[in-house]
């Protein structure tokens, strides 16, 4: 029940598009941008994913080192060590390591058509410890005093939820880490409920429990608590293996409307929706039973890592949501529903 209406222009962007932002590196893959509407324009904070250019027989990729300066790390592609399965992380030695090293960088367009860059808007890097493997998959809230950026911190150590405040996109206000590890998939509401801001985010947890959508509230949006489990995995379904929210909550008269992820045993990855409680989000009143969106095009099956739509981000005017959105790991593509439409399909 695929009923998003995809841009014909679709891919809005590859990575050809764009000069790579690390010396000596290129542009593997472009992924799931934060949306937000600034001056007019709609902007993309696009995550760029880069790695050293390849040499025959070796596995290359970057990290930051303790300096936090970037750093070359070279494998031999036959040694019996090392496990390169999957073309986003590779083992070696019981060790884990990102193939690309991902920071954001923000794209502008008039038309959400063609996207361009402006040089005074510079890229978004991983700083610290704690972002040495880089910063992946922003969301953007946008809020009465401001815009607020929760995104993905990886590093050997972990992976968890960092918080940026800025009102312009030039001066960052980094708050550091606000939902320790295991964490991701973190979408901001934009406006309180009940004085309270309320927050999706994505523990997981390898044993008991699983992959599953959470809700937490905050006096602050820096201390979050009275953290709940509002959806879990379904087996069997599109949605068995993993599921996570896309970009900030929509607010409609039936309830608030998320668009979250989905992703089954084969790593294939659908969008559906959630409408959540208007007073009481945690409070889940209808929950798509088949995906709204999935990768049925050629972009959106054949890429860095196939059968891949996910968005972090999209911006409504009345009935009309407009996604942007990353296919199979490589491309930004853009689509559009509408909300009455959605919220029908989960009658």
């Amino acid at each position: 029940m695929d009923i998003a209406k995809r841009f014909q222009q679709n891919p809005l962007l590859s990575p050809a598009d764009l000069k790579p932002g690390i010396e000596g590196m290129e542009i593997t893959c472009l992924l799931n941008p934060g949306v937000f509407r600034m001056n007019g324009k709609t902007w993309l904070l696009l995550r760029v994913a880069e790695r050293p250019r390849q040499i025959e027989g070796k596995i290359s990729f970057p990290v930051y080192n303790k300096e936090g300066k970037i750093e070359i790390v070279n494998f031999d592609i036959n040694d019996p060590l090392l496990d390169a399965t999957d073309p986003r992380v590779i083992k070696y030695k019981g060790e884990n390591y990102l193939t690309t090293l991902s920071y954001l960088r923000l794209v502008y367009s008039k038309d959400d058509i063609h996207f361009h860059e402006n040089p005074s808007y510079p890229p978004f890097f991983g700083e610290g410890a704690l972002e040495s493997f880089g910063i992946e998959d922003c969301r953007v809230a946008t809020m009465d005093d401001g815009y607020y950026l929760t995104y993905t911190e990886v590093s050997p150590v972990a992976v968890g939820v960092g918080l940026i405040i800025t009102n312009d996109f030039k001066k960052l206000e980094r708050k550091g880490m606000i939902f320790p590890p295991h964490n991701k998939d973190c979408a901001l509401f934009e406006e309180k409920i009940n004085n309270r801001y309320y927050a999706l985010h994505r523990p997981s947890s390898p044993e008991l429990g699983g992959n599953y959508i959470w809700i937490a509230e905050s006096p602050d949006r820096l201390h979050w608590g009275n953290h709940r489990c509002i959806a879990v995995t379904r087996e069997n379904a599109w949605d068995s293996a993993r599921v996570g929210a896309g970009g900030p909550p929509i607010k409609t008269a039936e309830g608030w409307l998320e668009i979250y992820h989905g992703a089954n045993a084969h790593h294939r990855y659908c969008l559906g929706a959630l409408l959540l409680d208007l007073d009481d989000p945690s409070k889940v009143l209808a929950r798509s039973e088949e995906p709204i969106m999935e990768p049925t095009a050629d972009y959106e099956q054949t890429g860095f890592f196939g059968n891949v739509v996910f968005t972090n981000g999209h911006y409504v005017v009345g009935d009309t949501i407009r996604i942007f959105y990353g296919a199979s790991d490589e491309v930004i593509c853009g689509a559009e529903f509408s909300v009455r439409e959605i919220i029908n399909s989960l009658q």
